[in-house]
């Protein structure tokens, strides 16, 4: 794997149900067409993240069909909408199996070994926070769950439920974010217990046999921490001896985190290979380079673990949530720092409606052309030696000449890489007007050369001094939201 790696995030049954339309017989895991994933291989992608594949119940389905708020967004999403389209949400999960409707395990195992042939490796989920209410361990393993009562049921309707248990009726929280309401269709693991802990680690190992890595969704709230304010038990941590248990059996293996609240740090030093930077993409999102810019001063250790993304399947869509130049420039900025690509499907094509993770059906959109060309060549940039393996150096934008502030909306970064000898600069205006500024680059062996600047989204060439590469740095003149990505070789 590079150092820099790309993934691409797939909602596996709507995947499958468009495949099937298009096809006309239904497509599963096991039936999925070669060309689909030669597709995926050759845009360079080393990921393949296969959402929502386990088993959910019908607990969890008659949630969200039921659910009113629920209800009027995926009518919004999809105005035929029938209750065949409402499969449950993938996170209401009651067995880490493949679900029959998908191919079942034996679909997976085969589809895995598919995408190995072409380089790819295979991510799928593990929930560590809840589950459905009819998973088998609600009736047999009641204790594994945060207990309450008749008097909590009453009070907070929107954070308790009552379910069956072999024991008889209990009543049980629900799984929650300490921010918001519970969510109905999930009943939540109690990490005090460490009979509970235990389940969870070989859970995890059995997933982990399965794949070649996971997202562990909303991960940071089973760190002892939060798991206390929430729920005011306490616990031992559970991470660093869940991802020990699981490297002990299967090495590489890949853990990234959902993580918000600033708690990507410990989650890294609890054994998170990447985490997501959720920060950055509300940066962009705010069309302000300065606080980006300040983003990227962080220790580049702790920059290349982060999960750099422009839509995933909780986020609005990029095309439908940035205006197209904007949307361009954060492209640039979001893929070519270090860190992990993260691709939402549908992005690179331009789709604007976000499908939610309980549907197993999405609109039909029409791609847009302008969008996906652009992706089409960013997508060969982020494939390059230098981008995918090399050191990347994060570049402080100077004055183009006194009086003009314009500078400061900039974002800049250098990659260089020693094998094959590659280096790039990249510049991206971040503001909704004309910018100029100044950019030192970093590399060596640049004085008294003639530099051939060639950029790689555009084709155009630009023939400078070496000198004036190192001081006073490059004259970059671009309009709003523009940028450059400059590969520098030496003139022949």
């Amino acid at each position: 794997m590079s150092a820099h790696p790309s993934l691409y995030q797939i909602n596996t049954r709507v995947w499958l149900r468009a495949l099937s339309s298009s096809a006309g017989r239904p497509v599963t895991l096991a039936t999925l067409p070669d060309e689909e994933l030669d597709r995926i291989a050759e845009m360079g992608f080393e990921w393949v993240w296969l959402l929502s594949v386990w088993c959910t119940g019908a607990a969890g389905r008659e949630v969200s069909r039921t659910h009113p708020a629920w209800q009027e967004e995926f009518r919004r999403v999809l105005p035929d909408l029938t209750d065949e389209d409402i499969c449950g949400s993938g996170f209401a999960i009651t067995d880490y199996s493949v679900a029959p409707a998908l191919g079942g395990p034996r679909a997976l195992a085969a589809l895995r070994r598919r995408l190995s042939e072409r380089g790819l490796k295979l991510m799928l989920d593990f929930v560590p926070n809840h589950t459905a209410p009819d998973h088998p361990w609600v009736d047999r393993h009641p204790e594994f769950y945060v207990a309450a009562t008749d008097d909590d049921l009453a009070g907070e309707p929107h954070n308790h439920l009552r379910v069956r248990t072999h024991e008889g009726p209990r009543v049980l929280a629900m799984g929650r974010d300490p921010f918001f309401a519970g969510w109905p269709d999930t009943v939540q693991l109690d990490y005090s217990n460490p009979a509970t802990q235990a389940a969870l680690i070989a859970t995890l190992n059995d997933v982990a046999g399965q794949c070649d890595g996971v997202r562990c969704d909303m991960a940071m709230l089973v760190l002892p921490e939060v798991f206390e304010r929430t729920w005011g038990r306490s616990m031992e941590p559970f991470w660093p001896k869940a991802i020990a248990a699981v490297r002990a059996k299967y090495p590489g293996f890949m853990f990234m985190a959902e993580v918000y609240w600033d708690l990507e740090w410990t989650l890294q030093q609890d054994g998170f290979d990447y985490c997501y930077d959720k920060r950055l993409y509300d940066r962009l999102r705010g069309g302000d380079a300065e606080p980006v810019r300040e983003h990227l001063l962080a220790e580049p250790g702790f920059q290349s673990r982060l999960t750099r993304f422009l839509e995933n399947h909780d986020e609005a869509r990029a095309a439908e949530t940035f205006p197209p130049a904007m949307h361009q420039a954060a492209a640039v900025i979001t893929y070519l720092t270090p860190g992990l690509r993260f691709v939402h499907q549908g992005q690179l094509e331009g789709c604007r409606v976000r499908v939610p993770p309980h549907l197993c059906r999405g609109p039909d959109e029409p791609a847009d052309e302008g969008i996906r060309q652009f992706y089409d060549t960013l997508l060969n940039v982020m494939r390059m030696p230098a981008l995918r393996n090399g050191t990347w150096h994060r570049l402080e934008p100077t004055s183009a000449w006194s009086d003009n502030p314009s500078h400061r909306g900039f974002v800049a970064g250098a990659w260089e890489a020693t094998d094959p000898p590659q280096r790039f600069l990249v510049a991206v205006n971040y503001r909704d007007g004309a910018g100029q500024c100044r950019l030192r680059v970093p590399f060596e062996g640049l004085d008294e050369r003639v530099i051939r600047l060639l950029d790689a989204m555009t084709g155009e060439t630009h023939v400078r001094s070496g000198d004036e590469l190192t001081e006073p740095g490059l004259f970059v003149d671009v309009g709003a939201w523009g940028f450059h990505v400059f590969e520098i070789v030496e003139a022949e």
